[in-house]
């Protein structure tokens, strides 16, 4: 894919960083000397982990170089690098790998959340929140959008580019991790998020689940897709009594300590 547009991303800051907040508050560590945000985007989930342990070294860590250069102008007293979370490993064994809304974009999680856990020091913690709304209207529409018109063969399976199959049901990640952590936490959580418009709906997914559909289409065969793909966002999200559309949008959170 294209790389990120952190511009576009943090336009929703607030709402994307409130599940990385609440993430964080879960986590049962007082002191950690290590931690690790993987997939740290522009650095506002890295801000948070700094502020809540001030004494630790925390370190960032993403694919994109634009949404690194972005984390370092941010936070330029931290230490950012490029790595794929799918095979880094760390020098030394962090005490704290969180992850937020990035374990979703790779596959066989089976294997993935079984090796990260296993990376951790004594005690150490796994965090790890991923969007479940595959099934939403959002994504939904983006595939049925792919399937019915002139792009369909430039963007190829909507299954693939839609990365059906990679989320797996909560309890499915607590039988991974249960049987080798002293502890293991998983909740689904569903926020509804206040939006002005389906446009903003359009854009909110534009910067993340709405990229694989995009990327291969040339600027026509873009803004054609957009349209209909509006069309469809206006009508599932109707107008609430305030004139506003509410985002349904489900998200997976695991907390595993290991012993």
């Amino acid at each position: 894919m294209a790389d990120w547009n952190p511009a576009l991303y943090t336009r929703f800051e607030d709402e994307r960083t409130r599940p990385a907040a609440e993430l964080l508050a879960r986590v049962p560590l007082d002191a950690p000397r290590l931690a690790y945000d993987l997939g740290c985007g522009p650095g506002n989930s890295t801000a948070l982990i700094a502020a809540r342990y001030p004494e630790a070294d925390v370190i960032g860590l993403d694919t994109s170089p634009s949404m690194l250069e972005s984390a370092r102008a941010r936070l330029p007293d931290l230490t950012f690098a490029q790595a794929d979370a799918a095979t880094w490993v760390p020098e030394r064994a962090p005490d704290l790998i969180y992850a937020n809304a990035v374990l979703q974009w790779l596959p066989d999680h089976a294997t993935l959340l079984p090796r990260l856990f296993g990376l951790l020091a004594p005690g150490g913690v796994l965090a790890v929140q991923m969007p479940d709304n595959l099934a939403e209207p959002t994504h939904r529409l983006m595939r049925e959008t792919a399937a019915a018109g002139s792009w369909a063969a430039v963007i190829g399976d909507p299954a693939v580019a839609g990365r059906l199959g990679r989320m797996l049901e909560p309890a499915a990640y607590y039988d991974l991790l249960a049987p080798v952590a002293a502890a293991v936490d998983v909740w689904r959580t569903a926020y509804h998020h206040r939006m002005a418009d389906a446009g903003a709906i359009v854009d909110w997914v534009s910067s993340t689940g709405l990229r694989p559909f995009l990327d291969p289409l040339d600027p026509g065969e873009r803004a054609d897709f957009l349209s209909a793909y509006t069309r469809a966002i206006a009508a599932a999200y109707p107008p609430r009594s305030d004139g506003r559309r509410l985002l349904a949008f489900p998200r997976v959170f695991i907390v595993a300590r290991a012993q």
